[in-house]
């Protein structure tokens, strides 16, 4: 596991995170970045999909992504930690993590999921990134790299402090 801070359609990997809505058909942030850099036929793909319920995912081609793959995944929005946030989040790590092993994809990358628009606080967050990445990685599965692609260098520093600890 590392982290970096990069632009998460640029990255080189079998599958980015996708921080998608409920209608998978784009919008702001890392979603919106995401479908005008694959294209319109992702839409396309994304329309047959019928949206995703908030903790789920979803994968799709890449198209004109380096990425081979992108797997969409809906986060919680933060309603105070009181309506099912962490383990929603939680559920959205885990069933990332389970459709790239279904594929036999062997490195992943994830953005820093809930913590813009959906307010969900970033320490928090990414602490729930960490530990569901970990878990995962000690069961038999094709995934062997994951990044944790940051926006910000605020961001890079509470997933580097995270990581380091262990």
């Amino acid at each position: 596991m590392e982290a970096i801070k990069a632009n998460i359609t640029t990255l080189e990997v079998d599958a980015i995170v996708n921080a998608a809505n409920n209608s998978l058909m784009g919008g702001g942030g890392v979603d919106g970045a995401i479908h005008r850099a694959a294209g319109m036929e992702l839409a396309q793909e994304c329309l047959l999909l019928g949206g995703c319920e908030t903790g789920q995912a979803k994968m799709t081609k890449g198209y004109r992504l380096p990425a081979k793959y992108i797997i969409h995944t809906v986060g919680p929005v933060w309603q105070g930690g009181h309506a099912d946030e962490v383990a929603l989040l939680q559920s959205c790590y885990r069933n990332s993590l389970q459709l790239a092993s279904q594929a036999g994809l062997k490195n992943i990358a994830f953005p820093c999921i809930s913590t813009g628009l959906y307010r969900f606080p970033i320490q928090e967050a990414a602490q729930i990134a960490v530990t569901q990445v970990r878990e995962f990685m000690k069961q038999k599965s094709s995934v062997i790299q994951v990044v944790f692609c940051c926006f910000s260098d605020g961001d890079l520093g509470i997933y580097e402090g995270i990581l380091n600890k262990g």
